[in-house]
């Protein structure tokens, strides 16, 4: 199992597995013993079943619309975001409308091509757990989480831009 480090730089094993998009007539292959992350539409074409199974959750692609789900978001314990390749970043923007447009309270991770310069960046855009790639030293993210001590812009960490807390 890999590790997952948490946004206040606790390093933890994960538990979840996620379970890829069949192919064309396949049907999904679930494990029964450890808690899952499934495409989000499959999710929601089959809600009844999984509804309140705390060891379900969702992970979109970045091509997914976080629309998907809509007023059942608050329902999943964990939404991840794949991020296919570091250059992607349509994951940043499904992460901050999950939480600052959907409102989602639960776990936010970032799975995928998920390299150490890019962990403050998914923090301030809501992440709140990420699971780095394979040939990456998890050892070295806490310090990557906090890399900036001032940042500019406003985002989900910090309601007022630079300029407007440093007038305050």
């Amino acid at each position: 199992m890999p590790d997952v480090i948490a946004a206040d730089g606790t390093i933890r094993n994960d538990d979840w597995v996620v379970v890829p998009r069949p192919a064309a007539g396949e049907s999904m292959d679930i494990p029964e013993d450890k808690p899952v992350l499934i495409p989000a539409d499959l999710w929601l074409a089959a809600h009844e079943h999984f509804a309140a199974k705390p060891s379900v959750g969702v992970w979109f692609d970045s091509h997914d619309e976080p629309e998907l789900l809509g007023e059942k978001v608050n329902e999943l314990p964990l939404i991840a975001v794949n991020f296919p390749r570091f250059v992607d970043g349509r994951g940043y923007s499904i992460g901050r409308l999950l939480r600052e447009r959907f409102g989602y309270r639960g776990e936010l991770r970032a799975i995928g091509d998920v390299l150490l310069d890019q962990l403050q960046f998914m923090k301030r855009c809501g992440f709140d757990s990420y699971v780095l790639r394979a040939d990456k030293d998890i050892a070295k993210a806490p310090k990557c989480l906090s890399f900036f001590t001032q940042t500019y812009q406003a985002a989900t960490d910090t309601d007022q831009p630079l300029f407007r807390r440093r007038a305050s």
